[in-house]
Protein backbone atom coordinates (compact mmCIF):
# COMPACT_ATOMS: atom_id res chain seq x y z
CA UNK A 1 0.00 0.00 0.00
CA UNK A 2 1.16 3.64 -0.22
CA UNK A 3 1.31 6.85 1.24
CA UNK A 4 -0.25 9.10 -1.25
CA UNK A 5 -3.64 10.28 -0.78
CA UNK A 6 -3.86 11.40 -4.35
CA UNK A 7 -3.09 7.92 -5.87
CA UNK A 8 -3.38 4.57 -5.38
CA UNK A 9 -0.72 2.13 -7.51
CA UNK A 10 -0.93 -1.59 -7.50
CA UNK A 11 1.09 -4.47 -9.27
CA UNK A 12 0.39 -7.89 -9.47
CA UNK A 13 2.52 -10.84 -11.28
CA UNK A 14 0.45 -12.61 -13.60
CA UNK A 15 1.66 -16.33 -14.87
CA UNK A 16 0.15 -15.63 -18.06
CA UNK A 17 1.90 -14.01 -21.45
CA UNK A 18 1.50 -10.87 -21.83
CA UNK A 19 -0.83 -11.11 -24.98
CA UNK A 20 -3.32 -12.97 -23.24
CA UNK A 21 -3.36 -10.42 -19.71
CA UNK A 22 -3.83 -7.51 -22.99
CA UNK A 23 -7.05 -9.06 -24.42
CA UNK A 24 -8.35 -9.51 -20.63
CA UNK A 25 -7.47 -5.64 -20.43
CA UNK A 26 -8.20 -4.26 -23.27
CA UNK A 27 -11.04 -6.36 -24.59
CA UNK A 28 -13.93 -4.48 -23.44
CA UNK A 29 -16.09 -7.87 -23.18
CA UNK A 30 -13.08 -9.54 -21.41
CA UNK A 31 -12.45 -6.68 -19.06
CA UNK A 32 -16.34 -6.43 -18.11
CA UNK A 33 -15.63 -10.38 -17.04
CA UNK A 34 -13.62 -10.22 -14.94
CA UNK A 35 -13.88 -6.64 -13.54
CA UNK A 36 -17.84 -6.98 -13.22
CA UNK A 37 -19.49 -4.82 -15.77
CA UNK A 38 -21.17 -5.51 -18.95
CA UNK A 39 -19.56 -4.05 -21.80
CA UNK A 40 -20.85 -6.77 -24.13
CA UNK A 41 -20.58 -5.09 -27.49
CA UNK A 42 -18.35 -2.37 -26.60
CA UNK A 43 -14.70 -1.41 -27.19
CA UNK A 44 -12.14 0.38 -25.73
CA UNK A 45 -11.04 3.03 -28.21
CA UNK A 46 -9.47 6.15 -26.89
CA UNK A 47 -11.49 9.61 -26.69
CA UNK A 48 -14.38 7.43 -26.70
CA UNK A 49 -16.48 6.40 -23.51
CA UNK A 50 -17.54 3.09 -22.22
CA UNK A 51 -21.03 2.20 -20.24
CA UNK A 52 -22.38 -0.31 -18.84
CA UNK A 53 -24.52 -1.82 -16.27
CA UNK A 54 -22.53 -3.46 -12.96
CA UNK A 55 -22.44 -6.91 -12.56
CA UNK A 56 -20.73 -7.15 -9.12
CA UNK A 57 -23.09 -8.51 -6.20
CA UNK A 58 -24.57 -5.48 -4.21
CA UNK A 59 -23.62 -3.21 -7.07
CA UNK A 60 -26.09 -4.36 -9.57
CA UNK A 61 -28.06 -0.70 -9.85
CA UNK A 62 -25.35 1.15 -10.87
CA UNK A 63 -23.80 1.98 -13.84
CA UNK A 64 -20.17 1.88 -14.95
CA UNK A 65 -19.07 4.81 -16.78
CA UNK A 66 -15.43 5.62 -18.21
CA UNK A 67 -13.76 7.57 -20.94
CA UNK A 68 -10.84 6.12 -22.76
CA UNK A 69 -7.98 7.87 -23.12
CA UNK A 70 -4.88 5.56 -24.09
CA UNK A 71 -5.06 2.65 -25.70
CA UNK A 72 -1.25 1.45 -26.75
CA UNK A 73 -1.04 -2.11 -27.63
CA UNK A 74 0.34 -4.33 -25.41
CA UNK A 75 1.24 -2.08 -23.01
CA UNK A 76 -1.00 0.91 -21.89
CA UNK A 77 -4.78 1.21 -21.11
CA UNK A 78 -6.36 3.89 -19.58
CA UNK A 79 -9.33 5.52 -18.76
CA UNK A 80 -11.02 8.15 -16.42
CA UNK A 81 -13.75 7.78 -14.50
CA UNK A 82 -15.61 8.88 -11.09
CA UNK A 83 -14.45 7.37 -8.30
CA UNK A 84 -16.57 5.35 -6.10
CA UNK A 85 -20.12 7.08 -7.97
CA UNK A 86 -22.32 5.05 -5.65
CA UNK A 87 -25.27 7.29 -5.03
CA UNK A 88 -27.48 6.68 -8.10
CA UNK A 89 -29.32 10.28 -6.17
CA UNK A 90 -26.53 12.19 -6.50
CA UNK A 91 -25.05 13.66 -9.74
CA UNK A 92 -21.09 13.27 -10.25
CA UNK A 93 -20.75 14.83 -13.66
CA UNK A 94 -19.00 18.20 -12.25
CA UNK A 95 -16.35 16.54 -10.08
CA UNK A 96 -13.24 16.11 -11.81
CA UNK A 97 -12.51 12.19 -12.67
CA UNK A 98 -9.54 10.03 -11.94
CA UNK A 99 -7.23 8.62 -14.08
CA UNK A 100 -6.18 4.76 -14.51
CA UNK A 101 -3.76 3.94 -16.00
CA UNK A 102 -3.04 -0.15 -16.48
CA UNK A 103 0.49 -0.90 -17.15
CA UNK A 104 1.76 -4.29 -19.13
CA UNK A 105 5.44 -5.53 -19.00
CA UNK A 106 6.70 -8.77 -20.05
CA UNK A 107 8.89 -10.54 -17.87
CA UNK A 108 10.69 -13.65 -16.99
CA UNK A 109 7.74 -15.80 -15.37
CA UNK A 110 4.88 -14.49 -17.41
CA UNK A 111 3.21 -10.51 -17.01
CA UNK A 112 4.00 -7.81 -14.46
CA UNK A 113 0.84 -5.63 -14.19
CA UNK A 114 1.02 -2.12 -12.84
CA UNK A 115 -2.67 -0.27 -12.27
CA UNK A 116 -2.21 3.65 -10.86
CA UNK A 117 -5.51 5.68 -9.83
CA UNK A 118 -4.72 8.98 -9.65
CA UNK A 119 -6.34 12.60 -9.39
CA UNK A 120 -8.00 12.01 -5.12
CA UNK A 121 -6.95 15.41 -4.37
CA UNK A 122 -9.38 16.90 -7.16
CA UNK A 123 -12.44 15.28 -5.38
CA UNK A 124 -14.62 17.25 -3.29
CA UNK A 125 -13.68 16.80 0.20
CA UNK A 126 -16.71 15.58 1.29
CA UNK A 127 -16.57 12.16 -0.21
CA UNK A 128 -12.90 11.88 -1.13
CA UNK A 129 -11.58 9.77 1.66
CA UNK A 130 -14.27 7.14 1.26
CA UNK A 131 -14.17 7.22 -2.55
CA UNK A 132 -10.28 6.23 -2.07
CA UNK A 133 -10.56 3.77 0.72
CA UNK A 134 -13.02 1.51 -1.09
CA UNK A 135 -11.22 2.20 -4.49
CA UNK A 136 -8.06 1.36 -2.52
CA UNK A 137 -9.63 -2.24 -1.58
CA UNK A 138 -11.40 -2.51 -4.83
CA UNK A 139 -7.68 -2.40 -7.06
CA UNK A 140 -6.42 -4.94 -4.21
CA UNK A 141 -9.59 -7.21 -5.59
CA UNK A 142 -9.30 -6.59 -8.92
CA UNK A 143 -6.02 -7.84 -9.43
CA UNK A 144 -6.98 -11.25 -7.74
CA UNK A 145 -9.75 -11.08 -10.03
CA UNK A 146 -7.84 -10.52 -13.14
CA UNK A 147 -5.40 -12.86 -11.73
CA UNK A 148 -8.23 -15.89 -11.59
CA UNK A 149 -9.38 -14.54 -14.98
CA UNK A 150 -6.05 -15.14 -16.84
CA UNK A 151 -5.36 -18.45 -15.84
CA UNK A 152 -8.48 -20.15 -16.44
Amino acid sequence: MNASTDRIERETLLKAPLAKVWNALADAESFGEWFGVALKGQRFVAGEPVRGNITYPGYEHLVFEALVERVEPQRVLSFRWHPYAVDPAMDYSQEPMTLVVFELESVKDGTLLRVVESGFDGIPLSRRDEAFRMNSSGWTEQMTNIGAYVDR
